[in-house]
Parts: C-alpha cells; sequence; structure tokens
C-alpha cells in the first residue's frame, strides 16, 4: 500500500514539474504581453506592474495589420481543413472497403506522404506551372495536400471497425455508393472527422515555411508570417511581440481546448483495428 502510495507521488510530482516546465514560456510571453518596454526588456516572469499595459493589444493589431492577417488565416485554415476532411475520408473509405494489391499500394503511397520531406524545389515548379504561385487557393490546396496523408492514416483504420453489413444494407435499400457514404457511412466518422479538423486546423494554422516560400504580397500573409514581419520591426519591444505572439495564438489554443476530447477518443478509437 505504501509502495503504491509512493509510486503516486512521484508519478504526480513528475507530471507537475513537467507541467511547470512546459507552461513556463507561455507566462513568459503572457506576462510580458502586458508590461511596458521597459519592464520587458528584461524578459523574466516577473508579475506585469500596475498600470497593466492592455493598450499593447490594440498597438499591435494597427500596426501589425493582424485583422487582415486574421482574416487570411482563417481563409487559408477553414478551406483546408473542409477539403482535407472530405476527399480523406472519401479516400479512405474507398481504401479500406476495397482491399486488394493495387488498393494497399495506392494507401501506402499516401500514407508515405507523412514521413517524406518536403521538396519545396520541386512543389515551386509545380506552383509555377498550375498558376498557384502567390494565390490563395494554391496555398488552401498546399495546406490541404500537407494533410490529407495522417487524414488517410487516421480514417482508414476508423472505416475498418465499421461493419460492412451497413454498406449491403445500404445498397439493397437502393442507395448509390455516393450516397450511401454521405447518409450512412460519413455521419459514424464523427470522432474521427473531429479529430482530423482539429489536428488539421492546428497544423495549418501554425504553418510558417509554406507561406514564406509561396506569397510574396504581404496583403496575402498569414498571422504566422505577420509575427514574423513583426518581430523584425520591433524586435527592441519585446512587449508588443509578446502581444502579438498571445494574439496569434489565442485562436490555436481555444480550438484545442474545444477539440481535445475529440483528439483523444478519435486516436483511441481508430487505434485498434487497422
Amino acid at each position: 500500500m505504501k509502495k503504491k502510495l509512493l509510486k503516486g507521488l512521484i508519478s504526480n510530482l513528475i507530471a507537475w514539474i513537467i507541467s511547470i516546465i512546459s507552461l513556463a514560456p507561455l507566462l513568459l510571453i503572457l506576462f510580458n504581453s502586458l508590461k511596458t518596454s521597459d519592464q520587458a526588456s528584461d524578459m523574466t516572469l516577473k508579475l506585469p506592474r500596475f498600470p497593466i499595459q492592455w493598450e499593447n493589444f490594440s498597438v499591435v493589431i494597427e500596426r501589425g495589420k493582424l485583422l487582415a492577417s486574421f482574416v487570411n488565416s482563417s481563409i487559408y485554415t477553414i478551406g483546408s481543413v473542409l477539403i482535407c476532411c472530405v476527399f480523406s475520408a472519401m479516400a479512405a473509405y474507398v481504401l479500406s472497403r476495397n482491399r486488394n494489391k493495387l488498393t494497399k499500394l495506392i494507401y501506402l503511397f499516401i500514407v508515405l506522404g507523412i514521413t517524406m520531406p518536403v521538396n519545396y524545389v520541386a512543389l515551386m515548379k509545380v506552383m509555377l506551372f498550375l498558376n498557384l504561385q502567390n494565390t490563395q487557393v494554391g496555398i488552401i490546396l498546399l495546406y490541404a495536400a500537407m494533410q490529407i496523408p495522417f487524414s488517410v492514416f487516421l480514417l482508414y483504420s476508423f472505416i475498418a471497425k465499421i461493419p460492412v453489413e451497413l454498406d449491403e444494407a445500404g445498397i439493397i435499400d437502393g442507395c448509390s455508393s455516393l450516397r450511401l457514404f454521405v447518409t450512412i457511412v460519413f455521419p459514424l466518422l464523427k470522432p474521427a472527422i473531429a479529430t482530423v479538423i482539429v489536428l488539421t486546423f492546428l497544423n495549418n494554422w501554425n504553418e510558417f515555411i509554406s507561406p514564406l516560400y509561396f506569397l510574396s504580397s504581404s496583403t496575402k500573409w498569414p498571422m504566422t508570417l505577420s509575427v514574423y514581419n513583426f518581430f523584425g520591426m520591433y524586435f527592441k519591444d519585446w512587449n508588443l511581440v509578446c502581444a502579438d505572439i498571445v494574439m496569434t495564438s489565442i485562436p490555436v489554443i481555444i480550438i484545442y481546448l474545444l477539440g481535445q476530447k475529440h483528439i483523444v477518443s478519435g486516436m483511441t478509437a481508430g487505434a485498434v483495428k487497422g
């Protein structure tokens, strides 16, 4: 009994230490975003002094053009999430229900994209050939393509758990292939789809390299590039830089908190059989 109690205390102590270490950078940014420029220059974990500098956020929104970049990030992320969810679910359903040598090869080819690095030289040539360079549509398609491999991998295992008898019953009732997928199969994928939505949103919202390479117009920059550009102009004003980071991180934190339980349930539900 004492050994179990001791192990529990040690486990909780280790968890608290890891949590404090993980939260320290976040608190550092939050505290310094509420200080004056002189107070934030030390970059310490001291609490902000009164009066708290709430106007830092309004200054950042105005000078950093965060509203325009927020709209751009929302367009890129929401558009890519919708495309990724629809096409990944359809591909995973077809590949899971028609298992032969060809579909297994296609599945392995798609999933290989999880581990393969992005060749930006070849990708640049493809974007230029398709006239997608420096366009919002190009970034949306690129974001979706980068997230499809993992999404297919996740949904493939989840669909394997859905009984084939449901498909057969739908066909007997006169459902076409598309109607069968939309009305019967897709609603059953809600836990996995929720996981795909949250993970795709987080990854695409935080994407930095792709828009840096493929967006030359500052009016089309997402929030990640706006933070990078803002830091270049105000690198001495750490209070403004921290406020900019906080503003950029808020949507990610909200989406993660709302979808945290879906990530756990979706990942565990599709991890049993594949």
